[in-house]
């Protein structure tokens, strides 16, 4: 997430022509998004992350599924 912050901050730096970021290549922020594409269709699959997140966000169902019938 941090680099989705920095990838939206550059490019808005840059579009606006703020102070050192008027000069930055157009380049710099493209292959931020190229990063941040590898990132997210590779690195988090090869680390599990992604699975992860998707049972933990069972889990929680999970338990709140389970609350909600033996609270009656």
């Amino acid at each position: 997430m941090p680099l989705i912050i920095a990838i939206v901050l550059l490019s808005a730096l840059r579009y606006f022509e703020v102070g050192p970021f008027a000069e930055l290549s157009w380049w710099w922020i493209i292959g931020l998004f190229g990063v941040a594409f590898a990132w997210f269709e590779f690195g988090e699959r090869m680390l599990g992350l992604d699975k992860r997140k998707a049972h933990e966000e069972l889990e929680r169902a999970r338990k709140e599924r389970v609350t909600k019938t033996f609270k009656k």
